[in-house]
């Protein structure tokens, strides 16, 4: 074979070689990114992008789609219902199950779905469960919780934690997976109750004060820690509709808490 021909060949093998194969870098996905984008994107009424997910979120379900789990058809950047069914059951291809088959690009099945595919970048991590303010919690939203507290400049009591399945049906699920507290107001005025919710959401939850005219509960402020890999799919969707401007309870009401910039602890942390 001449210098030319074997050259041409190379070149060949290299176009057609994954990104590790070819020596080349992988196109990244951010998990924070496609996190986000599948807690807001299925609660939309339209296919309005998540804004700067698209790039990742097309890489994502190319992926599912080449595993054979995901019509190509649904391959447009958007991570509906569909997408996340697809996420699911690759989730529960690998074995997951609970709250780490909940459809959120967590850590471990993103990085297996990337291999040879792309890289994983901006990860979000639940961390170990632990025990804080009277309730079971993982290590992400306890550390959200303890800055709550110094800013807000008191104790907090938790009436309820995380990792509760079926442990109060009036939850409706939200407690099941982790990330989701509720806060008790007792002794608490009512600016004191705002003033709770307001530093809760600037730190990255989804938090509503909630009170017996909404609902079979006392007086409390809920609160769902934004992209917490670890929610569970009710979470998911009240973290969506907190996006939307919703109140998070079934009816989907307007947000009626006070307003600040929604953000994530990982761009609480940033800012």
């Amino acid at each position: 074979m001449n210098l030319s021909v074997l050259a041409a060949a190379l070149m060949t093998a290299a176009a057609v070689a994954s990104p590790a194969e070819a020596g080349t870098t992988a196109p990244p996905v951010s998990m924070e990114l496609a996190v986000k984008a599948a807690q807001i994107d299925p609660r939309r009424s339209d296919t309005t992008l998540t804004p700067g997910a698209k790039a990742g979120v097309l890489l994502v379900e190319r992926a599912l789609r080449d595993e054979g789990l995901l019509d190509g058809r649904w391959v447009d950047g958007y991570f509906g219902t569909t997408t996340v069914a697809a996420y699911t059951r690759f989730q529960r291809s690998l074995g997951f199950t609970g709250a780490a088959a909940n459809g959120l690009p967590g850590k471990a099945s993103l990085r297996r779905l990337g291999a040879g595919r792309f890289s994983v970048t901006g990860l979000v991590e639940a961390g170990a469960r632990t025990s804080y303010a009277g309730g079971v919690v993982n290590r992400r939203t306890r550390d959200m919780l303890a800055e709550a507290r110094r800013s807000l400049g008191r104790e907090l009591v938790l009436e309820q934690g995380s990792y509760n399945p079926g442990g109060d049906p009036t939850s409706a699920g939200t407690h099941d997976g982790g990330g989701v507290v509720d806060v008790s107001v007792k002794g608490m005025d009512a600016a004191t109750r705002t003033e709770l919710v307001r530093v809760l959401r600037h730190v990255g939850f989804a938090a509503w004060l909630r009170g017996p005219r909404q609902g079979d509960w006392p007086w409390h402020v809920h609160a769902v820690a934004i992209s917490d890999p670890d929610l569970s799919v009710p979470a998911q969707n009240q973290v969506g509709d907190y996006y939307l401007g919703r109140d998070g309870l079934s009816g989907r009401g307007p947000d009626d808490g006070p307003k600040v910039t929604v953000r994530t602890w990982e761009e609480y942390q940033r800012r």
